[in-house]
């Protein structure tokens, strides 16, 4: 091993002055903060430093990064520092990447390998202290493996030394939490003068990120390349898209000594640290970065920032179990970090797109990953570690219950942990994998059913960038088909038109499938398109589907998408992977399943049932055995004998939604209602409201016992509903309504008229004039209490005279209304003396 580093032979960096201080408080505490600003180079320096630390021993220092580049990036600097070459004293582990030695002590790793360390081997044997670097991002990972290794340094390693180092984060707030010492570094940054967009500027730019950014960021770069005559650029975009989208926009349009670089996660590694390292003389450089560049990384160079004020955040929504990525504004802390890098080496300028009164606006920081993130991950490694619950460790932020509650119960349906919560051997397996416990429990079902190689190449597919790209000006929307992309990794189909193939994609999705088949030692790599459907529906139980229609789906959970199937084939069932949440929601990602193969793989959840419904189309109950799978129809069969209290259920409920109004109503019983609606009106503590209103809400209690044996509005309509609103009625009740509210009167003429009680304050009597010729006075009901409202009629049957008062009528009204009728209709008796006239239905010519 080589010599240890001595505190004066390292670099002179900012973070330097505190070392010191930071070797003395780890000398005495087994736990410690510090806190430096962005560019003093504590990750670069601090591993180094604890190298010769007496409480080290011969250990390993592990030292976490947020991300692969900036791991391999830390391991590189650092071997630079001791003239090494990376792998001797110096390593890193990130995914795909073990390079390391016998001789390594300190070991960069990314943090889903710290936590499989952690859970591998809990008392941490041949480990002297762990350091959580940019912790102040507070992503899951970190604070999942900050949380399990206080667990193991409480119970197991109380001589373990763990750091949390920051730029950012409320170091004193955290240091009360962890009861640790702070150690500061002032650092030495230089002056970096900020510029905002003025009101007028940011409201003509718009408030759509996209359109933003794509108007506001290529017009900054090329005013900051004029305005500054030397320093390289560093532009902070929310993703891959908005960087494309400036890359193009600034195409040919910057001086021939720029060079234009893009820096994420998914390049190359040569293409990575083309942008980190220094432009060649003579030229300059721009690079656009998202988040990535805001910690760890050293971009040389680098005098002027431009932040485009947003970053993508997963956000996961409960209700669905779906984690989508939203471009939010960056927070305060955030900004400052972004700020920071300009002023590494000297002073520089930032150029923010946004006002100085929206500053004020932003919010101070971004909330922890744990607040908003998928758990079950999370949930998993604490049933591995044997927490029950997760209270029982020490959180910055304790997991929301709701969340962890959706994720236990995810694990149970991937069959990775039992009803109790305890981890299962396939839950363990899964998590071997450091993959998420879906794409786990689809990589080693898939093996179990002989589609590994299919299996690991669709988990790959599933957890990185979309391999299939449209080409500008064809289809605003990619293809939704799972298996097209199986079948393009395999060189079984070339890209459709109007598509290109995303190269850097599938190089690493190749590579991250050949390390998972390596892992589960898979002979085979021929891969299985039409397994597509069957293996997403493994990894996304919840997201299973069904066609409804043409161009659109019904998930398993009952919610409802669209699903461009004209460029696939159109089938009954689906396998999701990618759902994109919306008023309107969308499939992205997708296979068709056969029903055989849910019925097999998912026949512990599948439940059968007689239902019982209403058929609009016929108008008939109809009585069916129906297998389901969540909201989804696997199969049903009609059957003929249902039990008829079900069916006169059903037949009650599809008449209480149609309402009372739309009942088959007899013109009879309509009357018979109005007549018990008047007494209602009359004596409402002796007789009840009969009005639709009561009649809608008790339809259960008057109509429900009248609808057993029947199934259909048909027979429905056959019952004698007047005789059904008159079933509770005894007989001296029915006496008493046809004296108080009579169906019909005798009029002089000898006619029996019907009544009309439509209008319970008025009831009417329509009849003809000739016909109560002698009727001196208005007839009453109600027990005389309520005069009839007459309506004397024309032989025609159109009124001539509307009263309440006969009497009054045939002294002063009835002679006008003769001298009328007389000329109209002459066959008609019009005697001049009315109440002595005999009644009459006939006229002149036929005598009664």
């Amino acid at each position: 091993m080589s010599a240890l580093p001595l505190l004066s032979s390292l670099p002179d960096l900012p973070v330097k002055e505190a070392l010191p201080g930071l070797l003395e408080a780890l000398g005495t505490h087994p736990r410690a903060v510090l806190e430096a600003p962005p560019g003093a180079g504590k990750t670069t320096l601090v591993p180094l430093a604890l190298l010769g630390a007496d409480w080290r021993g011969d250990g390993k220092i592990l030292m976490l990064e947020p991300r692969r580049l900036a791991a391999r990036a830390a391991a590189q600097r650092m071997s630079d520092i001791l003239g090494e070459a990376v792998g001797q004293t110096v390593g890193y582990w990130v995914r795909l990447e073990h390079v390391v030695s016998e001789k390594t002590r300190v070991e960069v790793v990314t943090e889903g390998i710290l936590t499989r360390l952690i859970q591998s081997d809990p008392g941490l044997e041949g480990i002297s202290a762990i350091i959580f670097d940019e912790f102040h991002e507070r992503s899951l990972a970190a604070d999942t493996g900050l949380a399990l290794a206080l667990d193991a340094q409480a119970v197991l390693r109380p001589d373990l030394r763990i750091l949390v180092m920051s730029a950012t984060l409320d170091a004193a707030s955290v240091g009360a939490w962890l009861e640790a010492p702070v150690v500061k570094s002032e650092g030495r940054m230089f002056p970096v003068e900020t510029l905002y967009l003025s009101p007028a500027e940011a409201a003509a730019a718009g408030n759509r990120p996209t359109e933003r950014l794509t108007q506001l960021v290529p017009k900054s770069i090329r005013k900051a390349l004029s305005q500054e005559p030397e320093g390289d650029v560093l532009v902070f975009l929310p993703g891959m898209g908005e960087m494309r989208r400036v890359a193009q926009a600034l195409e040919g349009t910057l001086p021939n000594t720029t060079q234009l670089h893009l820096l994420h996660g998914d390049l190359t590694l040569s293409q990575q640290l083309a942008a980190i390292k220094p432009a060649p003389a003579g030229f300059r450089k721009v690079v656009l970065a998202t988040s990535i560049a805001e910690t760890s990384l050293t971009i040389e160079g680098v005098k002027i920032v431009i932040d485009g004020g947003f970053a993508s955040v997963p956000r996961f929504v409960p209700r669905n179990g779906l984690t989508t990525l939203a471009t939010t504004q960056v927070s305060q802390a955030a900004a400052d970090q972004r700020r920071g890098r300009a002023g590494r080496l000297g002073p520089g300028k930032c150029f923010r797109l946004w006002t100085q009164a929206d500053q004020l606006q932003l919010p101070e920081r971004q909330a922890p990953e744990i607040c908003e993130a998928d758990l079950s991950s999370l949930a998993l490694e604490l049933s591995i570690w044997g927490v029950k619950d997760a209270q029982q460790l020490k959180w910055l932020d304790t997991p929301p219950a709701p969340a962890l509650t959706l994720a236990q119960d995810l694990l149970r349906r991937l069959e990775a942990v039992t009803e109790q919560g305890n981890p299962t051997a396939h839950g363990k397996a899964l998590a071997a994998l450091g993959l998420s416990p879906r794409l786990g429990h689809l990589v080693l079902k898939g093996h179990a059913l002989g589609a590994g190689a299919t299996a690991c190449a669709l988990a790959a597919l599933l957890s990185d960038r979309d391999i299939l790209k449209p080409i500008a000006g064809s289809f605003s929307d990619a293809l939704p088909d799972l298996a097209l992309r199986l079948e393009i990794m395999d060189h079984q189909h070339p890209p459709l038109a109007g598509f290109t193939v995303d190269e850097n994609a599938l190089r690493r999705i190749k590579e991250q499938a050949q390390h998972l088949r390596q892992r589960l030692k898979e002979p085979s790599r021929k891969l299985q398109p039409e397994k597509a459907g069957i293996l997403a529906a493994l990894a996304y139980p919840d997201r299973l589907a069904q066609r409804e229609s043409s161009g659109r789906v019904r998930l398993v959970t009952g919610q409802k998408a669209t699903l461009p199937t004209e460029l696939f084939s159109e089938a009954e069932f689906y396998g999701v992977a990618h759902i994109e949440i919306g008023t309107k929601s969308r499939v992205l990602l997708a296979a068709p399943v056969d029903k055989a193969e849910i019925l097999a793989h998912f026949k512990d959840q599948v439940q059968q049932a007689e239902e019982v419904k209403w058929d609009t189309a016929t108008e008939k109950v109809v009585a069916r055995r129906i297998t389901r799978l969540g909201a989804l129809v696997l199969e049903e069969q009609l059957f003929s004998k249902p039990n008829p209290e079900l069916v006169a259920q059903a037949l009650l409920q599809a008449l209480q939604e149609k309402g009372v109004e739309r009942l088959p109503w007899s013109p009879e019983a309509l009357r018979l209602q109005d007549r018990l609606h008047f007494l209602h009106t009359l004596a409402p503590e002796t007789w009840p409201s009969w009005s639709n209103i009561e009649l809608q809400e008790t339809m259960e209690e008057w109509l429900g016992p009248h609808l057993l044996g029947l199934k259909s509005l048909e027979q429905v309509a056959k019952l004698n509903f007047e005789e059904i609103l008159l079933t509770d009625f005894s007989w001296e009740q029915r006496q008493e309504l046809e004296r108080l509210a009579p169906s019909h009167l005798d009029v002089p003429s000898g006619s029996r008229i019907a009544l009309d009680y439509s209008n319970p304050d008025a009831p009417v009597l329509a009849v003809r004039l000739q016909e109560v010729f002698g009727m001196l006075d208005t007839p009453r009901i109600g027990g005389g209490k309520v005069p009839l409202l007459l309506h004397l009629l024309s032989p025609a049957m159109r009124p001539v005279q509307v009263t309440r008062d006969l009497r009054s009528f045939w002294t002063t009204g009835y002679f006008d209304v003769r001298k009328d009728l007389r000329g109209r209709y002459p066959k008609h008796h019009w005697p001049e003396d009315p109440l002595t006239a005999p009644p009459t239905r006939r006229t002149k010519n036929r005598p009664q």
